[in-house]
């Protein structure tokens, strides 16, 4: 079947993986766009002396201009701010810690970006994403499979754990089925200028953005007490079993500790963070476990195995669950065993999910260490990713 009439709009970067993944497609036959997303426009935060998406935008231009095909900067920096960055400080100055990329995926790339390219008259969109798509026919229709990527090292699919079946419908991933190295390797033999950049670590089409940076130059200092937890601490040993119980926070109090030293802002801080606390004298290392942001207290602990970073399970309420798949969502008072993952490229590990009218519980067949109220876990069956959540806290 031929491509040659079927139009795909690239997500282009400026990085090797998008600069690739358009290559490809044209390579397949299919007729290629390149569309640069601006995202950031906000002159009155000094992210640093550079202007990373002016740079990764020529980056992105060289691209299509050796590869010979259409190419244009949409600016999305207005709905970016609303969707994304203001919704992030709001989540950051309730002590929880959102994930922006996978925020930029559900709200611009498989929403506004999409819409945009089907305005060009798009019959797909395209990412860079190291991930897989597979489409199956069932008794009620096609559903699209979202697959782990096969570079164990690199596996995006988490960063795509909120899309839906309409958004999967509409894209592709033309790397997923390669490794780092072989993009690169396909890069240089074409002679892209992309071909050794590094791979970006700012914030989702912003560029090089550090987040901690970004996060006190958005949200006022407010200094407060640091209060250190012992390993000791009752609550960390209890024999209760129970779902509703293992699948909850830790919640300290001041007189459950001592003050060790002082921080600039709860908010800036989350679980299992070491770095930033600026506090010495320990035996051991001081690590976050809890934020309180309404009292602006952090408390923390020593060491990296202490008994408070670690929880057997979580919750997501009813409103924050996702299917991928929703033809597998399981029943209410059901539950089912599931591989998942609460971070990007955190080893995938075994839990228990058992679906409530009030939402999902989550219990890990092993202490997971750093659960975070406002990450996403996601779930999966073998290398497919079914559904996702917001963990409460």
């Amino acid at each position: 079947m031929s491509n040659a009439n079927t139009r795909v709009v690239v997500a282009m970067s400026g990085g090797v993986d998008s600069s690739v993944a358009a290559h490809l497609l044209q390579k397949q036959g299919y007729e290629v766009i390149g569309l640069f997303m601006r995202n950031w426009n906000d002159e009155s935060v000094t992210i640093s002396d550079e202007c990373p998406w002016i740079e990764d935008s020529n980056d992105a231009l060289q691209v299509a201009e050796k590869l010979g095909i259409p190419f244009q900067v949409i600016d999305f920096s207005n709905q970016y701010k609303e969707r994304i960055v203001n919704y992030m400080f709001s989540e950051y100055e309730k002590g929880r810690t959102p994930n922006p990329d996978v925020l930029c995926n559900r709200e611009i790339k498989f929403d506004l970006f999409l819409k945009k390219a089907i305005e060009l008259g798009a019959d797909y969109v395209a990412t860079g994403h190291y991930c897989r798509k597979e489409t199956i026919s069932t008794e009620n229709g096609k559903v699209y499979r979202l697959l782990a990527g096969k570079d164990n090292t690199k596996d995006q699919s988490y960063f795509l754990c909120q899309v839906s079946q309409q958004q999967l419908s509409k894209a592709l991933f033309p790397i997923g089925e390669l490794k780092k190295a072989e993009v690169r390797k396909i890069a240089k033999e074409i002679g892209l200028n992309t071909a050794e950049k590094k791979d970006s670590q700012g914030l989702c089409f912003i560029g090089k953005v550090k987040l901690p940076v970004f996060l006190q130059q958005q949200l006022a200092p407010k200094n407060g007490a640091v209060i250190e937890i012992s390993n000791t601490y009752p609550k960390y040993h209890y024999q209760n079993s129970d779902v509703d119980t293992l699948s909850q926070p830790y919640i300290h109090s001041e007189s459950d500790g001592k003050k060790v030293g002082m921080h600039n802002g709860a908010h800036y801080y989350t679980i299992g963070q070491r770095k930033g606390l600026n506090i010495g004298g320990t035996p051991e290392p001081l690590f976050v476990l809890e934020t309180d942001t309404t009292k602006n207290i952090i408390y923390v602990g020593q060491g990296e195995n202490h008994p408070g970073l670690y929880r057997r399970g979580l919750f997501v309420p009813k409103k924050d669950i996702h299917w991928t798949r929703t033809d597998l969502a399981i029943k209410v008072n059901t539950k089912k065993n599931y591989l998942c993952r609460i971070r990007y490229r955190q080893p995938l590990t075994e839990a228990t999910f058992h679906l409530m009218s009030e939402g999902l519980y989550v219990i890990f067949n092993a202490p997971q260490r750093g659960i975070t109220p406002g990450q996403f876990i996601a779930w999966y069956l073998e290398d497919e990713l079914i559904g996702s959540g917001v963990i409460a806290g």
